[in-house]
């Protein structure tokens, strides 16, 4: 079973979209204006080869190892915390788009050599402060087979198929780490595969309606929801708890995968990206479901491009999600303690 918790996002194509990174509440906080890669168009979005599309908003070229650094700093305490509470910690990075088809950046358009290494340089922070991780690249590569892709062409979030795969790759890293996990069978039964055209997030957000005629749709290959179980077993804690925004949404089945993989329940709060995980994070463990049944493993996802933005970040959250870093952990630590 997958209960979602938190921001409780209906499984539809119109939240997929609202849960976007580039949801209104982000453009109207600025990211529009933010500074952007030269090569940056429309508005936010880099126009690549063969109708791919690429965020503009992720720095393609500066790594910033001191705000990582620092997160790195925030996310080692809060773990410290948690393990308090008998909870485990994992964090999971998901990879930047363009790294993976740098092939499709326009001409002229190339990743440094400093953001071809920052995937690499975020998990040996997180390994270095003993945080577990799990390096989601070999999954990613691993569904790139006939017309197979690991993110959606004029979209910026990954497929289904990588969204599985990570999941797969996750469960593994959970099963090392806790050994037994709490709780009981079943986890969750997958749909079956649907395929469906929607025009990409990027294409709809930030191209105009003629060129969003040559960009074309996207085929979204998604699972249709299995139908719902009920049991007294359904209504059991979780032991494994999602945080994250709308790449583990339903609608890419993360967590129905990651249950079905652990063959556990598994519970998730998300937000779109505009809300940031930071905020996200006190969401949760600021609910009574978290003060009465803390559970076994937190996962919290992050995205590799923002991953140096801290909760003071004014260029990538909404305004009532941005809080000076000590007044993040003063209320992590109060509301994860008591």
């Amino acid at each position: 079973m997958t209960t979602f918790a938190g921001a409780g996002r209906a499984f539809t194509r119109r939240r997929f979209l609202a849960g976007s990174m580039l949801a209104g509440g982000l453009m109207a906080a600025g990211i529009v204006g933010a500074p952007l890669p030269a090569a940056a168009q429309n508005s936010g979005v880099i126009t690549g080869k063969d109708g791919w599309l690429f965020p503009g908003w992720e720095s393609i070229s500066v790594l910033n190892r001191a705000g990582i650094t620092a997160n790195v700093a925030l996310l080692q305490e809060t773990k410290a915390a948690l393990a308090a509470r008998n909870v485990t910690l994992m964090v999971m990075v998901v990879p930047m788009k363009a790294p993976f088809y740098k092939e499709k950046l326009p001409d002229g358009t190339t990743v440094s050599a400093d953001v071809a290494g920052q995937y690499d340089f975020i998990v040996d922070q997180l390994r270095k402060a003993g945080i577990d991780t799990v390096d989601l690249r070999p999954a990613l590569k691993s569904v790139q087979t006939g017309k197979q892709t690991s993110f959606y062409r004029a979209d910026y979030h990954w497929t289904a198929w990588a969204s599985e795969a990570a999941a797969d790759a996750v469960a593994q890293a959970i099963k090392a780490k806790v050994g037994k996990l709490a709780g009981s069978p079943p986890g969750d039964k997958l749909g079956e595969w649907v395929t469906q055209r929607h025009l990409g997030d990027l294409a709809q957000r930030f191209l105009t309606p003629d060129q969003q005629k040559l960009i074309g749709p996207d085929l979204y290959t998604v699972r249709t929801p299995a139908p719902a179980k009920t049991s007294l077993v359904d209504s059991a804690p979780a032991p494994v708890h999602i945080i994250g925004n709308s790449f583990v949404q339903p609608y890419l089945g993360f967590p129905q995968k990651l249950s079905n993989a652990l063959d556990r329940p598994v519970s998730l709060t998300w937000n779109p990206g505009n809300v940031g995980p930071w905020a996200t994070f006190l969401q949760y463990v600021s609910s009574p479901d978290f003060a009465k049944s803390p559970p076994q493993v937190l996962l919290w996802q992050f995205n590799e491009g923002p991953f140096h933005s801290g909760p003071q970040a004014t260029d990538q959250w909404d305004v009532p999600s941005i809080m000076p870093p000590q007044t993040w952990r003063d209320r992590m630590l109060a509301t994860v303690r008591r």
